[in-house]
Parts: structure tokens; C-alpha cells; sequence
């Protein structure tokens, strides 16, 4: 059962069966989508406190549906969709930060700061502020996630067939992603293969990744770009997905990234904030993918940001 996307009275328990054209979709997406004019932080607050189920078990916002799964939603109190309050600059800004576009698909170059999905605290996100620029974006979905401090290649797909097109090259590892960031110290050989294997755990509160022996399976190839004084210009190029994995990856091998307040080395940091980098350096440059109705390879390349290239600048003049 699928519900119009206008509908707005979620006043009693729904129980809704997934069909086919709804499969692989994860249970935020799917809801808010399915619930437009529900707050999103309502959304993910009734799936935090286990209202929404799946199959009668607790679902995670993170958890992908399949065919003829069983959905409960809670009653959600619903008002008119609010209008998503984004200046003409920001407008201005993601339009201009397209790299490249096709009937399909899109790929940003997306701005540090921006949470693609909203959560708890916040209703704003980067997917709704793409979904109000043009009448044809109504339909976009995220194919991947970037960290709200991470700017770089964001590829989004414009329907769904598309977005499991693009998901399922993602688990064939056909999809390339590059990073460029710049890390703390000097790196002693140009070529690194890091494997140590990742797992969350929750440290003092808060959610974190670490190195352990019994966590997933993660590698990240590493080459030193440019030497500075206190500090290294780094490729990171992807061979597993796992969530923070590039930070974590540097933070182990005693080269964390510069401003990562989660991952972060303080002294460090603080001489990167003396010149005046505020946000951590880490960027998706490039992305390299197949489009799925012609089987072409797409390279796609974002470039830094004035904020980084600044960075950049000033720590070339002081190896003079």
C-alpha cells in the first residue's frame, strides 16, 4: 500500500507492505518521504524510541527494506509542509556547485557544513534544500552519504530506478571515490596501504569508530601529494566503505586530519585554526561511476574550496 505524498492526516497506527518499487529504500528516507509535513526530527525521534518496526522487530533509520516487509508507523502529528527556509545565495551556491547532471542523476560538490540528512536536532538538510531548487528534483535520493564537515563529490540519484542502479554498483565496489585532506606531520613513504579493520563503539556518550581486531574489514590507500613543514597534502582512495573509515584510518597511523574535532590531534588543530582553517580539511574530489543506462564511465572532479586552496597558499609561502 503506498499513500499519496499529500495525504496529511497519520493520525492512528499504519501498517504498510512494501512492495517491489519501494524495496531498498532505508526506513527514514521511505518515511519521510512518505510523511511530507511530519518534521523530520519527529521522524527520527519515533525511530529512535522504537515506535517504528519492521516486521514487529525495531527498525533503524539506516535499515533498508525489502519486498513484502511489514512497516509499522506510529500516529505522527502532521501539519502543512513547511517551506524550507534557505537564502538566494545558498540557492545560488548549490546550483553552482552541480559538476555534473543528466535526466538521472546529479553529482554536487557539496558545501562543509551541510548535513545531507536531517536528524534529530535539526529539520534542514541538504537533500530537502536540492528537492526545493526545481520542479524535477522533487524525486532526489542520496546514492551515498558525505560527513556534514566534508565537502566534495555528492553522487544523488533523481529516481529509483537510478538510486539502485548506483547502490548496487556501490556493493560491487565499481563506484571509485577519492578524498584529498591534509594531515598532521611528515609522511614517511609516498605510498600506504592501511587495513586495519573498524568497529563502532560508544565512547563517553558519544557514537565512535575505532581499530579492532573483531570490527569490519576496511582498507584505505594513501599517497603523499605535497610535503609541508608541520603537515602533509594526502590522496585517500577508498577500497571499502565504513563510516569515518578515511579518519580513523589517519588518526591510527599517528596523521590525523587537520581540524577534525572528532578524530582530531588539539595542538594540531589549533595551529591550523592560527591559519585561519576553520572547517577539517578533508574533500571528495573525485568520484568515478557508470551511468546505468549506458554503461559509460563518468569521472567527475570537484575542486577545493577557496577556504582550503587559502590553506593551501599560506602553507607554501612558510616553506620559503
Amino acid at each position: 500500500m503506498w499513500y499519496d505524498a499529500h495525504m496529511n492526516a497519520f493520525n492512528k497506527v499504519q501498517l504498510i507492505e512494501i512492495t517491489a518499487d519501494r524495496a531498498g529504500q532505508r526506513v527514514d528516507n521511505y518515511l519521510i518521504k512518505l510523511a511530507k509535513g511530519v518534521p523530520q526530527s519527529r521522524i527520527y525521534r519515533v525511530i529512535r524510541k522504537g515506535e517504528v518496526r519492521v516486521n514487529k522487530k525495531r527498525a533503524k533509520a539506516s535499515q533498508k527494506l525489502c519486498e513484502h516487509d511489514v512497516l509499522r508507523i506510529p500516529p505522527l502529528m502532521v501539519s502543512e509542509q513547511p517551506a524550507i527556509s534557505m537564502s538566494q545565495s545558498l540557492r545560488d551556491k548549490l546550483l553552482a556547485a552541480i559538476c555534473y547532471e543528466d535526466e538521472n542523476l546529479l553529482v554536487l560538490n557539496k558545501p562543509a557544513g551541510l548535513a545531507v540528512h536531517g536528524g534529530t536536532d535539526t529539520d534542514f538538510s541538504l537533500i530537502l534544500a536540492l528537492r526545493s531548487l526545481r520542479e524535477n528534483y522533487q524525486q532526489l535520493e542520496l546514492a551515498h552519504r558525505l560527513d556534514k564537515y566534508t565537502s566534495g563529490c555528492l553522487l544523488v540519484a533523481k529516481n529509483i530506478q537510478t538510486l539502485r542502479a548506483l547502490q548496487q554498483q556501490m556493493r560491487q565496489g565499481q563506484i571509485e571515490k577519492r578524498y584529498t585532506c591534509l594531515v598532521k606531520g611528515n609522511w614517511s613513504s609516498k605510498h600506504r596501504h592501511v587495513r586495519n579493520p573498524l568497529k563502532k563503539q560508544i565512547i563517553s556518550g558519544e557514537q565512535m569508530v575505532v581499530v579492532a581486531a573483531d570490527g569490519k574489514t576496511a582498507h584505505t590507500e594513501f599517497e603523499c601529494l605535497e610535503q609541508f613543514n608541520t603537515a602533509a597534502l594526502v590522496s585517500a582512495y577508498l577500497h571499502t566503505g565504513r563510516t569515518h573509515q578515511i579518519r580513523v584510518h589517519l588518526q591510527h597511523i599517528g596523521h590525523p586530519i587537520a581540524r577534525d574535532r572528532k578524530y582530531g590531534d588539539k595542538d594540531f588543530n589549533q595551529i591550523m585554526k592560527q591559519l585561519e582553517l576553520q572547517r577539517m580539511f578533508l574533500h571528495a574530489e573525485q568520484l568515478k561511476f557508470y551511468l546505468p543506462d549506458s554503461k559509460k564511465a563518468i569521472t567527475v572532479t570537484a575542486p577545493l574550496d577557496n577556504e582550503l586552496l587559502e590553506c593551501l597558499k599560506i602553507l607554501r609561502k612558510s616553506q620559503n
